[in-house]
């Protein structure tokens, strides 16, 4: 069997959106960037393509429904914890989003293709200059504070935070020797984070303290 032009439009059209996706994972120094999600984009199109071919009489779709499956996996080790946080959740829907867009290209789908692949460029280009902005007017974080043993200490660092206007969610106490380390769950405008961080170095019985 002969390669087919409409074959080979749908394996260089996948180059080009996974690679327009990779991009910006790339300019962001992400796990997944150019390279990786161009092969996710071209191999989700091509396991398309071939499940057509060889499915026969049978369920096409079954090799292509694997995709979602085996993404599901490629995804998930890109996910991180770092301390308190998770990261690489976009990283990992970006896997996601380019191997159903290869699919799409496999199928024949360029229009539906094409606006979804121009949607998700916007949603990763612009949207997070609102996503910095939002987290300015409001971010939780996760300070982790060791002073000399006193628990009487708790309810005056609990104070301090709640005097420049942030909320303590929750709080945690440990002992190790004659110190305590005490952790903070707190939530409130960038701003007033940076004042109660500035007032807690200055702060003489604060040994360490780091978020």
């Amino acid at each position: 069997m002969y390669l087919q032009p409409e074959d080979l439009l749908k394996i260089l059209l996948a180059v080009l959106v996974g690679g327009l996706i990779g991009v910006e994972r790339e300019y962001r120094d992400k796990a997944a960037g150019f390279r990786t999600l161009i092969f996710i984009c071209v191999g989700a199109t091509l396991f398309t393509i071939l499940s057509t071919r060889l499915a026969g009489d049978k369920d096409p779709t079954r090799i292509a429904a694997s995709i979602v499956t085996g993404v599901g996996f490629l995804g998930a080790g890109v996910i991180l914890r770092d301390g308190g946080r998770v990261i690489g959740l976009t990283t990992a829907a970006a896997i996601w989003l380019t191997a159903a867009l290869g699919v799409g290209l496999g199928g024949g789908l360029y229009a539906l293709v094409g606006a979804t692949t121009v949607l998700a460029l916007i949603v990763l280009w612009v949207l997070p200059i609102f996503e910095h902005r939002l987290d300015d007017l409001w971010e939780e974080r996760t300070y982790e504070i060791i002073c000399a043993l006193a628990p009487e200490k708790v309810i005056e660092l609990e104070h301090l935070f709640t005097q420049n206007k942030l909320r303590v969610k929750t709080h945690r106490l440990t002992r190790s020797g004659g110190e305590m380390t005490i952790t903070f769950q707190v939530r409130g405008p960038l701003r007033h984070h940076e004042k109660a961080l500035e007032q807690l170095f200055t702060r003489d019985d604060v040994h360490t303290c780091h978020y």
